[in-house]
């Protein structure tokens, strides 16, 4: 009887050592799976972990992964930075990158801005301009021949009315100038007293005897 007794116990002993080992197991595989995943995030991220930061953003919010080192971290972002454009897809906003010439982007294949070195056609970054086309060093684009020398033309245009027109109005100040001063001059003088006619202050002379 005692003999069974301690069968018994040594059984039951080694079954709940078999449940406790299966339920850690279960525990490692899930802390593997999602590591410190947090629904209690801050900077906008709905999902996040403590080791790659955002998971996944709150409605309206990009999610982009920024390097910090060797490692990629997530955050949610308004909208996409310089070199990134953004794309919205029914689960989730991602940003992406541009091409590696491109410094602003509509989309992978527009680009809007080129980087140093590069000039802007038809949404493409280019080390040189096309025939017929000449670099434009002031807007890093690629414009017609004719459309340069225009500007330049405008530009100077712009440039010698603005001049004239100052001059205008230093010419235009100076006048005024003279002319309150001499209404100052004018002000600050006494008035001449009119002298008596000589005429009317003689008496008649009588000639008769």
């Amino acid at each position: 009887m005692q003999l069974r007794l301690i069968s018994w116990f040594f059984i039951t002993l080694n079954f709940m050592e078999y449940i406790g080992s299966h339920h850690a197991s279960r525990v490692r595989r899930q802390g593997r799976m999602h590591p410190n995943v947090s629904q209690g995030c801050q900077g906008g991220c709905a999902t996040c972990s403590d080791y790659n930061g955002c998971l996944s953003c709150k409605p309206r919010l990009f999610f982009v992964l920024e390097r910090i080192g060797m490692k990629q971290i997530g955050v949610c972002l308004s909208s996409c930075p310089s070199g990134y454009y953004g794309t919205r897809y029914p689960d989730i906003n991602k940003c992406a990158k541009c091409k590696a010439d491109c410094d602003t982007c509509f989309t992978r294949n527009f680009c809007t801005k080129c980087k140093s070195g590069f000039y802007l056609y038809s949404g493409k970054c280019l080390e040189k301009c096309p025939d017929g086309l000449e670099a434009n060093n002031h807007t890093m684009e690629c414009t017609s021949i004719g459309k340069k020398n225009r500007e330049e033309k405008r530009k100077k245009s712009n440039k010698d009315e603005s001049k004239e027109t100052r001059q205008e109005s230093k010419g235009r100040a100076a006048r005024r100038q003279n002319r309150e001063q001499r209404e100052n001059n004018n002000k600050t003088q006494p008035k001449k007293r009119k002298a008596p006619n000589k005429e009317q202050n003689l008496a008649p002379v009588d000639t008769a005897h």
